[in-house]
């Protein structure tokens, strides 16, 4: 999904970590005593996302698993660059304690930055070892059979999303109101849609209207998911889509549909619907534009639009908020927009060589995996962020949700910290309760506006992901979740198809439409050129591999 790039390291120096890895290891396993509680702080750093810098002891839920643990953490996350900041640790040989490198995790890997988890797990982590017992085999490396880190989200069963976490295409809630709440499907639906309401509409809260957006700026690069989603497929990675019915892995960037879903940008852009800012507004500029509510439709990720999302809801204005759609090419495809279960093991949280203490970390760690702990992180404390019926369902009462939308109190009560980037789990407790709020139809529910609700009944709905099609079983799912071996013919395809796409898709969609058919050709054949035959015999292992993972006893 992210992109690799190779960064070369010395051999001695990679001996040299990995020997100090071992070193810290052993002697951390005798130097820490069974029940340690001594006052201690550790480094973290996040290069998954960007936040504020602190210590986790200074939030509620830090302090208290402080209290359990005698472990804090400092925190510090991304600035910048992520393969800058990563190439820096490893050229140094010098990391924090805990590290999350994000895309930069096989670098790490590769360059001998992470200690073997394997014996630390089976020794002094029971709780983490049950939390991710169905996925033990997912987290070992396919070179030498060890654990060097622990992936986020080990899911315990299956728990719908009462609204859409994952990709969709977005439009105004506006939009919809003034067209007498249409049923939308297709992606001309959509457009024509937006097109119309814009004519109408130059100007919001006296700005110009922006009809259509997209987000290109590094990894973050949508403009082909968009295609893939309409098409009918989920996401399995930035170059590859998998039939569901064969089990099929193939690229999909040179497919007649990737054409045709181009050709209908450069149609907006022609119209003057299409922002031509797209590709040029960094990550920061697009979620300003989004929270501005001047944008009229976009697809993405509700995960990566989540920041613009919140502000709006946070506003009031429930005609400038977004309503999610599952728009295909055609009404007759089934749309895949909802993940099924999975377990994504190429992105996680590593005990690095330079850690001073594994064995405290790893406790600390198998403390955050107890089931009780667990409900802390995402549920919180019982009366001031969640509440228990006489039936034994969780629920948040309306000023408890107004509370837990509120980042201040976020950051301020942990779930901001702990919220992801930390061994968690997901799906169901034992006691039928959704193991994340957000999972639980009663907090939905509870939290809907006036405007949502009267959204819901013009479309006969009871939550909003009642609008897309159930996940089917896909148990390759997802293919990105396998890294690509640096220097490889299918690494190596998957950087230039990238670097191709980024180049031609941008021209494709601005140029002038009586240039766009030239154009294509000529990127199709670039395209065609390159090692796809390497890259799909790759993919098809990873995928067939995958399944042979999810699906043995």
């Amino acid at each position: 999904m992210k992109k690799r790039n190779l960064l070369v390291v010395p051999i001695m120096a990679t001996m040299l970590f990995a020997a100090a890895g071992c070193t810290n290891d052993q002697s951390a396993s005798t130097s820490s005593s069974k029940n340690d509680k001594s006052p201690v702080t550790f480094t973290y750093f996040n290069a998954g996302a960007a936040g504020k810098d602190l210590n986790t002891n200074e939030t509620t839920i830090g302090k208290e698993l402080e209290k359990q643990t005698g472990v804090n953490f400092k925190v510090e996350h991304i600035v910048g660059d992520v393969n800058t900041k990563i190439g820096t640790m490893i050229a140094s040989g010098k990391y924090p304690d805990l590290l999350v490198p994000d895309q930069g995790i096989d670098k790490v890997v590769q360059a001998g930055g992470f200690i073997d988890l394997t014996d630390l797990i089976n020794k002094h982590a029971p709780n983490l070892k049950k939390l991710y017992g169905p996925y033990l085999n997912q987290m070992k490396d396919p070179k030498d059979g060890k654990i060097y880190f622990i992936p986020f989200g080990a899911n315990q069963g299956y728990a719908a999303y009462p609204d859409i976490q994952q990709s969709a295409f977005w439009i105004r809630r506006d939009v919809l109101k003034e067209a007498g709440y249409p049923k939308v499907k297709t992606i001309d639906e959509y457009f024509k849609l937006i097109e119309d309401f814009q004519k109408k509409h130059p100007q919001t809260n006296g700005s110009p209207t922006i009809g259509y957006t997209s987000l290109n700026y590094d990894w973050r690069f949508t403009i082909r998911d968009g295609a893939r989603h309409a098409a009918g497929y989920g996401n399995d990675g930035a170059n590859t889509i998998v039939d569901a019915k064969t089990q099929k892995a193939s690229v999909y960037a040179n497919k007649d549909w990737m054409k045709t879903y181009l050709q209908k940008l450069n149609d907006l852009n022609a119209k003057g619907v299409f922002d031509k800012e797209a590709f040029v507004s960094n990550y920061d500029e697009y979620l300003a534009k989004i929270a501005s509510g001047r944008v009229l439709g976009f697809f993405d990720y509700q995960w990566q639009a989540a920041q613009a999302l919140n502000s709006l809801t946070q506003a009031g204005n429930d005609d400038l908020r977004y309503m999610a759609l599952p728009i295909t090419f055609d009404a007759s495809i089934r749309d895949a927009y909802i993940d099924p279960p999975t377990f994504v093991n190429n992105r996680g949280v590593g005990i690095t060589v330079s850690a001073k203490d594994p064995v405290r970390i790893i406790k600390y760690l198998d403390a955050l995996c107890k089931e009780d702990n667990q409900k802390l992180v995402e549920w919180g404390i019982k009366g001031q962020t969640y509440e228990v019926n006489d039936k034994g369902r969780f629920y948040r009462t309306p000023e408890e949700i107004a509370k837990t939308q509120d980042p201040k109190f976020n950051d301020k009560f942990g779930f901001t910290t702990f919220d992801w980037y930390w061994p968690v789990g997901g799906g169901l407790y034992k006691d039928g309760n959704a193991w994340i709020p957000a999972q639980q139809q009663e907090v939905a529910q509870a939290s809907y506006t006036e405007g949502d609700k009267k959204l819901l009944d013009a479309y006969g709905l009871k939550v909003f992901s009642d609008l897309f099609a159930k996940p089917e079983d896909r148990p390759w799912f997802p293919a990105w979740s396998s890294p690509l071996e640096q220097g490889s013919p299918a690494q190596i395809f998957d950087q230039k198809a990238t670097d191709l796409e980024k180049k031609y898709m941008a021209k494709l969609v601005l140029a002038k439409p009586s240039q766009f058919n030239s154009l294509w050709n000529e990127y199709e054949k670039q395209f065609n050129t390159l090692d796809i035959k390497s890259y799909e015999k790759t993919m098809n292992k990873v995928v067939q591999d995958r399944i042979k993972l999810a699906t043995q006893k």
